[in-house]
C-alpha cells in the first residue's frame, strides 16, 4: 500500500507503532519494521543516551529496514539529557522521530539537518497545525479513545481525523482505537495516510512484556479502561485494576486539592513492576478502549499480513461491491 506517509518513510505498510514506555524496546521495533510497518524504540525508557544507542544498534542488528524513536519532551525540573539523546538518535543513523508532549521545536533544527523526519503526536487539531507551522513533516493524530495521554478536549477519532484532514497540509496518522483492518480502512476514509498502534502491538509475540500483562488485555473489554490524573490536567488512559481504582478513589475523596504527591504510590516508578515484573494490580499503566478488540497474541508479521490482507478484502469485496449494487 502507497501513502504519503509510506514514500516518507521509505516504508511497505502505512503501519507505525507508537512510542510506549517499557514496550518500545529493540525486539518489538526490530519485528515491526521486518513486518513492512515503522517500530520505534522508546529513548526515555532508556536510562542514558549511551543506553539508547546501545538499544539502537541492537534493533540495527535485527532488522535493515527504516526504524524510529520516539523521544517525548517533559516539563520536569530534572531535565532528562536531551542533547545526549538527540546525539544518539543522529549517530545511531535513525531518519524518523516521532515527538510528543511539550513542543519540539528547539530540537528541530538540529533533528532536521540530520535528514531526520519528525512526526509530532498532538490530540487537537490546533496542535497539529502549530506543529506543521513549526517544520514538523507528520503528526499522529490521537483521539480520546487512545491509551495514555489523550489530552483534555474529549474528542474522539469519528471527529477528530475528519476535522485533522480539512486542516493540515502534511501527512497524518491515526492513533488511538487502532487494531486492525477495519481501523485501517476507516482511517484512510477519514483523510489519515495510515495508523500508529500501541495496546495493540503490546498484545503480540514479540513485545518484550511480562506475560500477565498481554493476558490482562486479551481479559479486557472495551469498558475497562480508566481515566486518571484529570483534576491535574494530565489525563491518562489505563486499564483498571485494584491499585488504579483506590487512585480514583483518592481523586474523588480530595478533589481539586489533589496533589502529584498524594498518588504517588499509585503512579511513580510503577511501568517496570508492571511490564517487566508482570505486579498487575500495583497502579496505573496505559492501555487504550482498543483491548476491547483485541483477542489474541500474535506475531507482529501475522498481525500486519492480516490487516493488509483484510483492508483489501473490505476496499474491493464490501465496498465496491456496495457502490455495484
Amino acid at each position: 500500500m502507497k501513502t504519503r506517509i509510506t514514500e516518507m518513510f521509505g516504508i511497505e505498510r502505512p503501519i507505525m507503532q507508537g512510542g510506549m514506555h517499557y514496550v518500545g524496546f529493540a525486539e518489538l521495533a526490530a519485528a515491526v519494521s521486518n513486518a513492512g510497518g515503522i517500530g520505534t524504540i522508546t529513548a526515555l525508557t532508556q536510562p542514558t543516551p549511551e543506553a539508547l544507542a546501545k538499544e539502537i544498534a541492537k534493533a540495527k542488528e535485527m532488522t535493515d529496514k527504516p526504524l524510529a524513536v520516539n523521544l517525548t519532551f517533559l516539563p520536569s525540573v530534572n531535565q532528562p539529557d536531551y542533547p545526549g539523546y538527540i546525539k544518539s538518535i543522529i549517530d545511531g543513523g535513525i531518519k524518523v522521530v516521532e515527538t510528543a508532549g511539550n513542543n519540539p521545536a528547539k530540537w528541530l533544527p538540529g533533528l532536521k539537518e540530520a535528514g531526520i523526519k519528525v512526526i509530532h503526536k498532538c490530540t487537537a487539531v490546533r496542535h497539529a497545525l502549530k506543529a506543521e507551522a513549526i517544520g514538523c513533516d507528520a503528526v499522529s493524530v490521537d483521539g480520546f479513545e487512545c491509551g495514555g495521554h489523550p489530552g483534555e478536549d474529549d474528542v474522539p477519532n469519528m471527529i477528530l481525523l475528519p476535522r485533522a484532514a480539512d486542516e493540515l497540509k502534511i501527512p497524518f496518522l491515526a492513533s488511538g482505537g487502532m487494531a486492525d483492518a477495519r481501523s485501517m480502512v476507516a482511517a484512510l476514509a477519514m483523510g489519515a495516510d495510515g495508523m500508529n498502534m500501541g495496546t495493540r502491538f503490546i498484545a503480540t509475540k514479540e513485545a518484550p512484556v511480562h506475560e500477565n500483562v498481554k493476558q490482562a488485555i486479551l481479559n479486557a473489554s472495551e469498558l475497562d479502561t480508566r481515566l486518571v490524573m484529570r483534576p491535574l490536567r494530565n489525563t491518562e488512559r489505563v486499564l483498571t485494576n485494584a491499585g488504579v481504582e483506590k487512585l480514583l478513589a483518592k481523586e474523588k475523596a480530595l478533589g481539586s486539592a489533589i496533589t502529584f504527591a498524594d498518588i504517588a504510590e499509585e503512579v511513580a516508578g510503577i511501568y517496570p513492576r508492571i511490564m517487566l515484573n508482570g505486579e498487575m494490580e500495583i497502579g496505573a499503566w496505559s492501555c487504550g478502549m482498543v483491548a476491547g478488540l483485541i483477542h489474541d497474541i500474535p506475531t507482529c508479521q501475522d498481525l500486519m499480513d492480516r490487516i493488509m490482507l483484510e483492508s483489501t478484502q473490505i476496499i474491493r469485496g464490501r465496498l465496491e461491491a456496495m457502490l455495484s449494487a
